[in-house]
């Protein structure tokens, strides 16, 4: 077992405590933090009309509109973007469409409110008018958000569902595996996600009552994962999210391990054969368990196994009689090395898992959530929220204890509230979550919070610091959770389990003890943590516990954008540069906002600072700026970019915090595409021996089927190419060099991709044919400038010794590297790279109709004509009128000088366009450079936990 774990188990067990009934009476009394008595919170804010406008990234249009909403004037355009679009209810355009933020607080803050006074948990109407005051204000001022769910359904006439987060069972009959898909479904169409464990599931190497053989759990997750894809393509809210699950003693281990991962071959091989294979491409759908996470459930025997070099049983599902038995380095390296391949499957530590199980006389803990932070009961829930650690940062660096104590107690009794009026897909989940009454309170904007306050994310004292604030938030949960136990009663298991509960109650507070303090804020922290388990596990004893569960740290996509975090969950900060969303529409680029504030606490003046940013708005980083002393680096470092955390500073945060969680974290460890199966190994191994209950890997560029990172090299290799692709055609058929006359026709049109923008000019021969193409990105002097320059040589000269256009658009088209994504054209919607976008256009300017369809080039006219089944060549036409612009250019056959291209890269295109940090702050997310495009808005998603969530429009593939 874990040293950790052995740890605060010694601790506990010098803690004995035993169930003593006690009759619920009175009701919580509720004191004024926030707010001011008299006062509305309403009316202490400045509120704005804005308008929200969204377009179709396919075509342009317009897929969502809403004018005239209102906001506080301090919420970000990003957050009232999404807040409108997801959360607003009522058809658009209705007078029962919801037109403001106050309508939207108000419905789901009157349903806790109505249902806390009808179920007894506030000793007077004035408590629970106090309580609806200040879940109000909190709410108001983003110190927290309830997970989507709340927002989509409380308050409406939908049913009430308001958890994110399931976990399903299924047994090894027909019966329980047809009702699986179906419960599934069920969860999927509500916005929400569920998880799985196989392994009752008789393996393919075991007999059917009928003699013949059984075909296993994996011909299973077929059909579930195909029913997942259908449900993600017509879903309105979000992705189906689902995680699948297999002991790692099941027979069936080692294919369930290479599922994925021989599926990323079939991708490759689709891809070569020139199958659309894109996110979302056609020929996707013949691919399989894509819709899924997979995680291997490993025991402490099997990785001691690993450890020491032995073999180990794989076991029957029916008789659990040993079938064969494997080297378990062969099986442990096959998981990594499938990880590896395609960042699956994900690892889940059984023994850690259930040894902080509460409730183990009623089941053990067999599955998680998608996103594995919610480990819990099969067929139960968990609803989430989660507080803006920001909120509780002073200017000063200190961290106001007494505001975020309070805070969690609001939250949590909200949360506690809502079960009392939930709605759930399943009755045996309604039952389950009744009787156990599991929440998931956890927090976002850990990253920015240890970079503001001048602590680095891979650090002792920032470790400490989330390792204390983490205590004391789910030490305040349960001493909350205990005294409404004391009002309404103990959950209905707790009885049964009350000696497991309050053993791993003490192991919390053990732990609490464990953790070593840097400086005077985390001390001060760590001390409330500590007395608030004393005085929890005190009332407990007494009262017992109202929830068998009290927090998680999950994905917290869509809700940290709606409360304008900087980072997500425990995730560390994704880059020094990012994009603002602007009221009026578009965007601007800021360095953010909590680079100045760490400066201010690592003690720069003003203008020292103000040097600091301004190096960083340039540049995309820290490294070489003015002032910046080099032992303050860290402080600045991110997921990925020019300084990045290392695998194991994930790992090691991760393991700071789990002691203090009722669950678990959802977080993925970022591995750089150097990375070896080896290091993947390591992470694993070294998880277990933490005592983290579970995590996931990703290799940057792993996948096949997504956008590939931004790298320099493919670019020169693609030069490389063109230019031997030159030469070869000069040795083999000896052409003449056919150069431009000095003035000839050509056009300059700007361009945008994924952000990046730029102009092309292209000229063509006075008769005919393209001739020569100069591209101008960034600013003269830089990398990027000077690839584009040696690119437009290249393919200028090629072209004029005969290279035909369609062999360039043939080789460049689907090349795939950052910056890729949205267009400002609207005959090319989508681009996998700039020179994809590049040759399209050239395609689309400069070949005729036959040749572009039969490369399927098409311009929009041409496919809406397609669709509507008129003859797309009777709508086709030149985008370049090429004739008027030979009538500007007599035909002088006096060549141009051997030079006249490169001095026309230089000379030609004198437009100094904007830097654009996109490929900059994609490159620096960790696996965003492989991150899926939002099916909604076309906007590359950003990583979320081990989910993706978009900034865009707020769509997420997990939970939040």
């Amino acid at each position: 077992m874990p040293k950790t774990v052995k740890a605060a188990e010694g601790a506990a067990k010098t803690v004995t405590r035993t169930s003593v009934k006690k009759q619920p009476t009175g009701g919580l009394k509720v004191e004024r933090v926030f707010t001011t008595a008299g006062t509305h919170p309403y009316d202490e804010v400045a509120w704005e009309s804005r308008d929200v406008v969204m377009t179709n990234w396919r075509d342009g249009s317009i897929n969502f509109e809403q004018r005239g909403v209102e906001f506080p004037s301090f919420w970000s355009q990003n957050a009232t973007q999404i807040v409108t679009s997801k959360y607003f209810r009522g058809a658009v355009g209705t007078p029962q469409r919801e037109t403001g933020l106050k309508q939207v607080i108000d419905r789901v803050v009157h349903q806790y409110h109505v249902a806390g006074e009808k179920n007894g948990y506030f000793a007077s109407a004035e408590d629970a008018q106090i309580f609806a005051d200040e879940l109000t204000w909190l709410l108001l001022h983003q110190y927290f958000s309830f997970n989507s769910p709340v927002w989509f359904n409380v308050g409406t006439a939908a049913p009430q569902q308001v958890s994110a987060c399931f976990i399903l069972s299924v047994d090894d009959t027909m019966e329980s595996i047809l009702d699986w898909y179906k419960e599934e479904g069920m969860i999927f169409k509500g916005g929400s996600g569920a998880g799985v464990n196989l392994s009752k599931i008789r393996s393919s190497a075991e007999l059917l009552s009928s003699g013949g053989n059984a075909s296993g759990p994996i011909s299973f997750m077929r059909g579930a994962d195909a029913s997942a894809g259908t449900i993600k393509s017509g879903g309105a809210t979000r992705r189906a999210a689902k995680m699948v699950i297999l002991d790692v003693d099941h027979p069936d281990i080692e294919a369930f391990i290479d599922t994925k991962a021989r599926e990323e071959d079939k991708i490759r091989a689709l891809r070569d054969a020139g199958f659309d294979v894109d996110l979302g491409g056609e020929d996707m759908f013949s691919v399989q368990y894509q819709n899924a996470n997979n995680s291997v459930r490993v025991t402490d025997e099997f990785m001691a196994a690993v450890e020491n070099g032995t073999d180990y049983a794989l076991k029957g599902r029916q008789t659990g009689e040993e079938i064969s038995r494997r080297d378990a380095r062969e099986v442990f390296r096959k998981m990594a090395k499938a990880a590896w391949e395609c960042a699956d499957p994900g690892i889940q530590y059984d023994d850690v898992i259930n040894d902080w199980h509460t409730n183990p006389n009623t089941d053990r803990i067999y599955a998680s959530n998608p996103c594995s932070e919610y480990m819990s009961l099969n067929d139960s829930s968990c609803n989430l929220a989660s507080l803006n650690l920001m909120k509780f940062l002073g200017e000063d660096g200190s961290f106001d204890v007494e505001r975020f104590v309070k805070t969690v107690e609001f939250v949590i009794t909200a949360m506690e509230i809502s079960i009392s009026f939930a709605d759930f897909p399943t009755e045996k989940i309604a039952e389950t979550t009744r009787n156990f009454r599991q929440l998931g309170i956890g927090y976002s904007n850990l990253g920015a919070l240890l970079m503001a306050s001048g602590h680095a994310y891979d650090s002792e004292d920032g470790r400490a610091l989330a390792a204390g604030i983490t205590a004391l938030m789910t030490g305040v949960s349960y001493r909350r959770s205990a005294e409404i136990a004391g009002v309404v009663g103990p959950y209905a298991g707790y009885e049964l389990n009350a000696e497991p509960h309050q053993r791993v109650m003490a192991k919390h507070a053990a732990a609490a003890n464990e953790v070593r303090t840097f400086g005077d804020v985390d001390a001060t922290i760590l001390d409330a943590a500590k007395a608030e388990w004393a005085a929890g596990n005190e009332i407990g004893a007494v009262n017992g516990w109202r929830n068998a569960q009290a927090s998680v740290l999950a994905p917290t996509g869509t809700i940290s954008f709606m409360m304008d975090c900087d980072t997500t969950g425990i995730e560390p900060d994704l880059a020094l540069v990012k994009f603002k969303k602007m009221v009026g529409g578009g965007s601007m680029e800021i360095v953010n906002q909590t680079v100045p504030r760490a400066l201010a606490n690592l003690g720069y003046d003003q203008e020292q600072s103000g040097a600091i940013v301004d190096y960083i708005a340039e540049n995309g980083h820290i490294v070489g700026a003015p002032h910046l002393a080099e032992e303050h680096y860290s402080v600045f470092d991110c997921a990925m970019g020019e300084r990045s955390i290392s695998p194991m500073g994930h790992v090691n945060m991760m393991a700071a915090v789990q002691p203090f969680l009722s669950g678990s974290t959802s977080k993925t460890v970022n591995l750089p595409e150097s990375a070896t199966v080896e290091d993947i190994e390591e992470v694993y191994f070294q998880g277990w021996k933490l005592g983290i209950k579970a995590l996931a890997v990703y290799r940057d560029n792993c996948k096949v089927g997504q956008p590939l990172s931004a790298k320099k090299k493919e670019v020169e290799q693609a030069v490389e190419a063109a230019v031997e692709q030159a030469i070869a055609t000069v040795e083999a058929h000896v052409p003449v060099r056919r150069k431009l006359p000095k003035k000839r026709p050509s056009q300059t049109i700007s361009f945008s991709v994924g952000g990046a923008e730029g102009y092309m000019t292209s000229s063509s021969y006075p008769d005919d044919g393209l001739g020569e193409v100069f591209l101008k990105m960034s600013k003269q002097g830089s990398t990027l400038a000077g690839v584009m320059d040696a690119l437009s040589v290249s393919i200028s000269i090629a072209l004029q010794y005969g290279v035909p256009l369609e062999k360039y658009v043939e080789k460049f088209t689907n090349m795939r590297f950052e910056p890729a994504g949205m267009t400002d054209d609207p005959d090319i919607r989508m681009a996998s790279s700039l020179v994809d976008y590049i040759f399209r256009r050239l395609a689309l300017d400069y070949l005729p109709y036959d040749e572009r369809a039969a490369i399927g080039i098409l311009t929009t006219a041409e496919r809406t004509a397609e669709v509507n089944g008129e003859d797309p060549a009777k709508v086709s036409q030149p985008e370049v009128d090429l004739e008027a612009l030979r009538g500007s250019a007599p035909v002088d056959e006096a060549p141009a000088d051997d030079d006249g291209v490169a001095e026309a890269v230089a000379e030609r295109v004198q437009i100094e366009s904007k830097k654009s940090r996109l490929d900059i702050l994609n490159s620096a997310q960790a696996r965003s450079a492989d991150a899926p495009l939002c099916m909604n808005c076309g906007t590359k998603m950003r990583p979320a936990g081990s989910c993706y969530a978009c900034e865009g429009c707020g769509a997420t593939s997990g939970c939040s």
